[in-house]
């Protein structure tokens, strides 16, 4: 082509800004969620047992759950909880996964070596054993004071800091391999002769050169993140009730998918739809940014 442009990439960009699109819009729905409780005078929490297992009708649009309890309003409020998860758990660990490669890519030497060795025994440990038994940790005997560690913020804080300590290291290896290549260029030798000091090179020369790479992995992350805390919640360990999580959702109708599957179908279709999204959306950035790609 004419302009140097590959076919593909007008495609991948539609793909990715339709991703996008789709990311929006829920997010939008789930932050709109106390508007909506406020407009309908619906309760997410509230239990109706004469309502139980309703079909959707104009009260209930998508019907109620085992309890009498909107099922499409426990959504709405279960989404801002799993996408709030997602985006804490793979900011955390991108930030100490970041601090990580800088620093190890920056020193090389035995810094380097020690910290790519911590990284390696982080990497090698079994994720999800170590996972539960965290997510299992009874809170009120590690010092905490009690009312904060039943509360549902504590099993929110709870899975970000577990996904913080565990989901660093492919960060902080893709940081490393960036900052080794950036810190030989010019203008960072340029800026060690002048006099600066190491925090200076790194946040105002290597930072801004490695952003690209850790956008998309970042991106990419949240995707992984959301899938996690739906897999602990499942398993009785992630966000707990009567906090609603796209998770706990999806445990709590594991047992009526022969009555009311659609309990079950929904959450888990967006967690799907939520998933999928993230990781094209990674893709297209992936694209756009990467100048080796043949859409640029």
């Amino acid at each position: 082509m004419k302009d140097g442009s590959h076919p593909g990439g007008a495609g991948g960009g539609r793909r990715g800004f339709a991703a996008g699109a789709v990311l929006a819009g829920l997010a939008v729905l789930c932050l709109a969620a106390p508007l909506v409780e406020a407009v309908s005078g619906l309760d997410p929490d509230r239990v109706d047992l004469f309502a139980r297992f309703e079909g959707p009708s104009f009260a209930h649009w998508l019907g109620t759950d085992e309890l009498g309890r909107d099922t499409g309003l426990r959504l709405l409020h279960g989404g801002r909880v799993s996408l709030a998860v997602g985006i804490a758990g793979a900011l955390a660990a991108a930030l100490l996964g970041t601090l990580v490669g800088l620093v190890s890519g920056y020193f090389g030497s035995w810094v380097d070596a020690t910290l790519m060795r911590f990284t390696d025994g982080v990497a090698a440990a079994p994720l999800l054993p170590l996972l539960i038994v965290l997510a299992a940790l009874d809170l009120t005997k590690t010092g905490l004071p009690p009312e904060w560690a039943v509360s549902e913020a504590a099993s929110v804080v709870r899975i970000v800091a577990i996904v913080a300590l565990f989901g660093w290291p492919g960060t902080a290896r893709l940081v490393r391999g960036a900052t080794l290549s950036v810190r030989e260029r010019d203008y960072v030798r340029a800026g060690v002769a002048v006099g600066a000091g190491p925090v200076r090179i790194m946040v105002r020369h290597l930072l801004p050169n490695v952003a690209s790479p850790l956008l998309v992995a970042g991106t990419l992350a949240v995707g992984h993140v959301i899938l996690l805390e739906s897999v602990l919640s499942f398993l009785g360990l992630g966000i707990q009730p009567p906090l609603p999580s796209w998770g706990n959702m999806l445990s709590n109708a594991q047992d009526l998918m022969a009555s009311a599957p659609m309990l079950a179908i929904l959450p888990g279709a967006l967690i799907f739809v939520t998933v999928l999204a993230i990781n094209r959306l990674g893709d297209a950035l992936q694209e756009a940014l990467d100048p080796r790609s043949p859409s640029r």
